[in-house]
């Protein structure tokens, strides 16, 4: 009997969780826990973490999970590499449901560096008007170069003091259209963005706003992980599960 698991938070796992429980597949969603205010989702829900492999590996077990959909963020590199060690030691199926990255195209001004702390090297040392679309809990690094100026943009309102005092923050949660993020790009005279290569839709208007804007972009490349099946869509993920794509209202 088929009991799946949901490792979700982003976009992708929410149409997930929306196609199982069409499909009235016995499932259960989790979030990681650091959006204070995570969308509703049409299935139990849990919240926070497991406790490592092994904590990942009893709630398997103790759950009667028979199903592991990985569909967090691509950057969610921890989460991902304890759900294949921990799917490893139950024999639990796993499937990754990942959304294909970014590719740099004709008119993209991209820097490509491994991290964060990367990141922030490769900014001038002159002053600039600096979006960081990363999130906040990667933004200390740049506390080091407060000369720039930084436009930060949280789905929550930071509850702790930023490395960067003086910065802009904007409190909105995506996806973002083209038109919003050139507005936004133009009203704060944004000069460098540095993104993660998150992929997908949802969050690429500020890749497309730079292209159009000619600006430079340092991009963090994914986090390698071990081999892991994986797919790029839903109705795949529901066909690993034996049951037809469930997609309409």
């Amino acid at each position: 009997m088929t009991r799946a698991l949901i490792l979700g938070g982003t976009a992708d796992a929410n149409l997930l969780a929306a196609a199982i429980a069409r499909a009235g597949i016995d499932a259960v969603y989790s979030y990681g826990g650091r959006t204070h205010a995570p969308a509703a989702q049409p299935l139990p829900t849990r919240i926070g973490g497991f406790g490592g492999i092994s904590g990942l590996a009893d709630y398997l077990r103790s759950e009667g999970i028979s199903h592991v959909i990985d569909a967090t963020h691509p950057f969610a590199a921890d989460m991902s590499r304890n759900a294949i060690a921990a799917c490893a030691q139950t024999a639990t199926p796993l499937l990754a449901l990942e959304r294909a990255p970014w590719e740099k195209t004709s008119g993209d001004h991209w820097i490509e560096v491994a991290d964060v702390a990367a990141a922030a090297a490769a900014l001038p040392e002159r002053r600039a008007s600096v979006f960081l679309a990363i999130g906040r809990q990667h933004i200390a690094p740049f506390g080091a170069l407060p000369q720039h100026a930084y436009t930060l943009r949280f789905v929550d309102p930071p509850g702790e003091t930023l490395p960067l005092p003086g910065a802009d923050v904007i409190v909105s949660r995506g996806p973002f259209t083209l038109e919003a993020e050139l507005e936004m790009m133009r009203a704060r005279s944004i000069e460098w963005i540095v993104a993660r290569n998150s992929g997908g839709t949802g969050a690429r208007a500020k890749i497309d706003a730079a292209r159009a804007l000619g600006l430079p972009v340092i991009m963090i490349t994914r986090p390698l992980l071990p081999e892991r099946p994986q797919v790029q869509s839903v109705e795949a993920v529901m066909r690993w599960l034996g049951h037809r794509t469930c997609l309409g209202a």
